[in-house]
């Protein structure tokens, strides 16, 4: 059985690293399901040219050209890069959007941490979303809310996390037309690659809502959340030039600019990578909700929220599967808004999503 250490729970709204519960010998036996990551990308042969490149890059200094690396990602996306700001992971993007940008912002909870603690108390409005309704959100709702307070901006996370809620193309579109007087509005699209074959993103028609600004984490969809690689997109040219303006010279890192040059060569790889994890979601899902004692959440994103029925809290199971059977999930109860009862688990892979199904059952039992 691992020895963990419990008090990092307390230290985080985040969860803790694996490493720093377990250490890294034992981390390396835990299937961590926390890890909301494609498991297929980057491919071991761009593994191996980050490693073989690695003695060089360390020794340079970054590009002090931002659009360099834009451009290698702004051709896998199809979009301006005159228009794409990559930040040092999407939470730097975040701090800088939310904290400086907007004197009010409505924000629906539960949510990713980072667009709580990042944000000023005095100009964050939140918007609880109900157990009740599986933490569902209504987009008109929320909209009657912000103008019934007057806010100048709102966050929507599509597909939402923790729950996995996707809106579709045309919802979000509508949601942007009748939202067009706010200043600002984000839409953290993260998970959008494992949403659908045909990826449902805003990316291709933001040019039609000059308040809309799309972040996304590159740790998601591209697998690599310790290059720290996040990005932003939006036509409005007064938000770019704040942003280019905002960020630091050396943002990025030398090995974080690398990967990216090597994404317009490798794309028919990350395609193919991003296929087979939605392939995988769906397997895990039909799974989880054949299991009894959970309620499972409708997922457009690369991992699964559902409910625990028989009685164990979600700090409980998570304890019990990392103890006795060396699997670490999402105990979503620190989340502001969620209550003691939801985990999130993450796809890492068939082979990886079958030993969770064969053991949760049992673990769900109080006996």
């Amino acid at each position: 059985m691992l020895e963990i250490n419990t008090d990092l729970f307390e230290a985080t709204s985040h969860s803790p690293s694996l490493v720093d519960l377990v250490g890294y010998d034992q981390a390396q036996q835990v299937i961590d399901f926390c890890f909301i990551a494609n498991p297929y990308y980057p491919t071991p042969a761009m593994v191996d040219e980050l490693v073989r490149q690695l003695p060089v890059l360390i020794k340079r200094y970054p590009s002090s050209n931002p659009l360099v690396s834009a451009r290698h990602l702004a051709t896998v996306l199809r979009v301006d890069a005159d228009h794409l700001i990559v930040g040092n992971g999407a939470t730097e993007l975040i701090t800088e959007l939310c904290y400086h940008l907007v004197p009010t912002i409505g924000v629906p909870i539960p949510t990713f941490g980072e667009y709580i603690e990042k944000i000023d108390p005095a100009r964050l409005h939140l918007y609880p979303l109900q157990v009740a309704s599986d933490y569902q959100l209504d987009l008109t709702a929320y909209l009657a809310w912000l103008h019934a307070e007057a806010l100048h901006a709102a966050l929507v996370i599509n597909p939402h996390n923790p729950t996995g809620q996707l809106f579709s193309l045309a919802e979000m579109q509508a949601f942007l037309a009748a939202a067009s007087d706010l200043d600002l509005v984000v839409v953290d699209e993260s998970f959008i690659d494992f949403a659908s074959e045909e990826i449902p993103s805003l990316l291709h028609a933001a040019h039609r809502y000059p308040n809309l600004v799309i972040v996304r984490s590159m740790s998601k969809h591209c697998g690599v959340p310790g290059l720290r690689l996040g990005y932003c997109y939006t036509s409005n040219d007064r938000l770019i030039a704040h942003l280019r303006n905002s960020l630091p010279t050396w943002n990025l890192n030398t090995l974080a600019e690398f990967y990216l040059s090597l994404l317009p060569a490798t794309d028919a790889d990350y395609q193919a990578a991003r296929l087979r994890v939605i392939q995988d979601m769906r397997w895990l899902h039909a799974q989880l909700g054949a299991i009894d004692g959970i309620t499972v959440y409708p997922t457009g994103a690369n991992f699964v929220c559902f409910r625990i029925d028989t009685g164990r809290t979600a700090r409980q199971l998570q304890r019990r599967l990392l103890v006795e059977h060396s699997m670490y999930v999402r105990d979503c109860s620190n989340k502001l808004g969620m209550d003691r009862y939801h985990i999130r688990v993450a796809t890492q892979g068939h082979e990886q999503d079958r030993r969770l199904i064969q053991v949760l059952p049992g673990a769900l039992q109080l006996a």
